[in-house]
């Protein structure tokens, strides 16, 4: 095996002087704990090992008693786990996670699914010594079901290591997987158990390749379709290993900093179990899938003493940095080539009404909106649990038997973001796109993010709808509003999507091959051409076909296309053309990220979120709750809950959004 750490061995070593230097570093009133984590990050474990043993015997006293002491809160935890060997940090963090009230499933998962077998040999060897328990006992005692004989099997420690893989058993498995699920109702999850947990890397990869062919989809959104709650987790996170446990450590590390607060254990448990293992490949994993560099990541999330020492295990940042190592360029490859099996079942939250009357819904909102004050409640529980369709019957039957314009009457009736929401809901999708185009537009400054979100994510029927709906609102086309508020290859970009012609066909990998290179050609051209050859393929071709091209772009030119994007262009163009690919890759995703920010940072962006919880409640709102939990481990609910508090006293506006959202995940 090939080590990728960070963190390896101090050259000319002297553990008594590395024992002297920690003891001088705490005596006496406070300690320097600028010496003890430049020392102790810059030392390999097997060093600190040596550093705890020389301790001992010139001092008479135990170091890690000693750090403790000296130390506190967060900074503690981790400098004394990093001098604990890989087996006993295993051990411990196991032992923490099913101690107590409460099990820690995402700590079995992530330690069982990804260590090999002689790190889980060692690692069971220690929790008897330091416990005087056997873990396996304590493991079923804690744990159920499926999810407690999956990790009894991972506890085994005995996965095929050999490499060897029998081409006709590749085809048998694949065929077994999918007869226990997707083939059949109802599971055979001891299939899934056998096979997952003993067969090897090399022969698993290959069962998922032939797995995609016979399922048209990949093993992961079949694992998705067929299994649930822990045990879907635990299968999930051993198949992201077999994949790449580099790209598994970078999303866990991802989502330990991202959400609601930071959670420190598992940031701490993965910074030093991969510092000397391969946390120069889950550095360049996280660069590849995520925005930032880990290192700047982990520096925007942290403070102090116990920043500085995550930092020194991080290592660099690599947020300049160009192409790919081979590995990494394998990983993008595999994800734009799952990307363009996934056959997504998009999922709204609002459905019809059953027992639909829109008569009685008129009289109910005339009622509720009549004498002095407003019956709020009665608004939102008829207009957010109709469909668009059944809404627009209640506006025509509000007209027919009251001679009233709700909208209007809404309007008199409502204010602020409440009203902006309700409003949204009564309008058709194509009124409403358009209103919000609109908006985008006018007054002082032009909300580009808007712009481009909306024009990138509907289809060609949807911008006709709402071309016909501006012109008819307007009485000016917004072609011709756009070209008034935008300029430059961001406005041409933005006209060319306007038209509505993008191609709707599948994939033609002739084409796809050709595109790619032509792509790739552009990227040594000057910045202009380079702009017009993206628009050219990137604002035309079908999203299936581009995501051929994308997987092409990654085989012939090590690069992935975020990445140029985000390093050869800039501003607007920057912009449009990486939430095109976003939306290529995974609307539902690209989605959650704009809710994400639109409730992130200094106040919420509720034109943001009205937008998008609106427009896309009957179309995939419950998909892009799972992406956004799946990204940000907090659910949408959670957010707009805690996010929508400060602005909203009545709790009216938040009420309604958390309809739309339609549950808690």
């Amino acid at each position: 095996m090939v080590f990728r750490g960070t963190i390896t061995d101090a050259p000319d070593f002297d553990p008594t002087a590395d024992a002297e230097a920690l003891y001088s570093a705490m005596k006496g009133i406070g300690s320097d704990k600028e010496a003890i984590l430049d020392l102790v990050t810059s030392r390999s474990n097997a060093q600190r090992q040596e550093i705890i043993a020389a301790y001992k015997s010139n001092f008479g006293q135990d170091l890690i008693d000693d750090l403790k002491y000296e130390l506190t809160g967060k900074f503690e935890r981790l400098i004394v786990s990093l001098m604990r060997t890989p087996a006993y940090h295993d051990a411990k963090e196991i032992h923490d996670a099913i101690t107590g009230a409460g099990t820690n499933e995402r700590c079995l998962i992530e330690v069982l699914a990804s260590r090999n077998n002689k790190q889980i040999h060692d690692m069971v060897a220690a929790y008897k010594d330091a416990y005087g328990r056997d873990l396996e006992e304590d493991v079923i005692a804690d744990t159920s079901g499926h999810f407690k004989k999956m990790l009894v099997v991972l506890l085994q420690g005995t996965r095929d290591e050999s490499g060897v893989v029998d081409a006709d058993l590749v085809q048998q498995d694949a065929q077994d997987l999918y007869a226990a699920g997707e083939e059949q109702w109802g599971t055979d999850e001891a299939k899934f158990i056998m096979i997952l947990g003993n067969r090897s890397v090399t022969h698993l990869r290959m069962v998922f390749d032939e797995y995609e062919k016979i399922a048209e989809m990949s093993i992961e959104d079949s694992i998705k379709n067929e299994l649930s709650g822990d045990f879907e987790r635990l299968m999930l996170a051993v198949v992201q290993c077999i994949r790449s446990v580099p790209m598994f450590f970078a999303k866990r590390l991802y989502k330990s900093m991202k959400g609601l607060g930071t959670a420190d254990n598992t940031l701490i448990r993965i910074m030093i179990s991969r510092s000397e293992i391969d946390m120069l490949d889950i550095r360049e994993c996280f660069r590849l899938r995520y925005e930032k560099s880990l290192y700047n990541m982990i520096k925007d999330d942290t403070s102090g003493d116990y920043k500085r020492t995550l930092l020194n295990l991080c290592g660099g940042d690599d947020d300049l940095a160009g192409e790919f190592f081979p590995e990494a360029a394998q990983i993008a490859y595999k994800m734009w080539e799952l990307s363009a099996m996934t056959r997504v079942q998009l999922r709204p939250t609002v459905r019809p009404a059953p027992n639909f009357d829109p008569a009685a819904d008129a009289q109910a909102l005339r009622k509720a909106m009549k004498g002095f004050g407003t019956d709020e409640d009665a608004i939102i529980d008829i207009v957010a649990w109709r469909s668009n369709a059944q809404r627009q019957e209640i506006r025509q039957a509000f007209k027919s038997l009251l001679g009233r314009d709700l909208m209007k009457d809404l309007k008199s009736e409502l204010s602020k973001n409440l009203e902006r929401l309700i409003i949204g809901l009564m309008l058709t999708p194509a009124e409403f796109d358009a209103k919000m185009m609109r908006k985008a537009m006018e007054g002082a400054g032009t909300d580009e993010h808007a712009l481009i979100e909306i024009l990138v994510t509907r289809s060609n029927q949807e911008i006709h709808a709402m071309n016909a709906a501006y012109q008819g609102a307007y009485k000016k086309s917004l072609e011709d509003a756009i070209q008034s508020d935008t300029s430059g290859h961001f406005c041409r970009i933005l006209v060319s999507l306007v038209q509505g012609a993008r191609e709707e066909g599948l994939a033609d990998v002739e084409r796809a091959n050709a595109d790619a290179q032509e792509l790739a050609d552009a990227c040594n051209a000057d910045s202009d051409d380079m702009v017009m050859k993206f628009m050219s393929i990137l604002c035309t071709r079908s999203f299936p076909h581009l995501r051929k091209v994308f997987q092409e772009f990654v085989k012939c030119s090590n690069k992935d296309i975020e990445q140029i994007i985000k390093k050869e262009m800039s501003g607007d163009v920057k912009n449009a053309f990486y939430a095109i690919v976003r939306s290529v890759k995974n609307q539902p995703s690209y989605f959650a990220d704009r809710l994400y920010k639109a409730m992130k940072g200094l106040g919420t962006d509720d034109r943001a979120l009205i937008r998008i919880m609106v427009s896309r409640s009957e179309i995939d709102l419950f998909n892009i709750r799972k992406e956004f939990k799946e990204t940000h481990d907090a659910s949408l609910h959670e957010f707009i809950q805690v996010e929508t508090m400060i602005g909203d006293t009545s709790g009216d506006y938040r009420k309604t959004l958390l309809i739309l959202c339609g549950g808690e995940d």
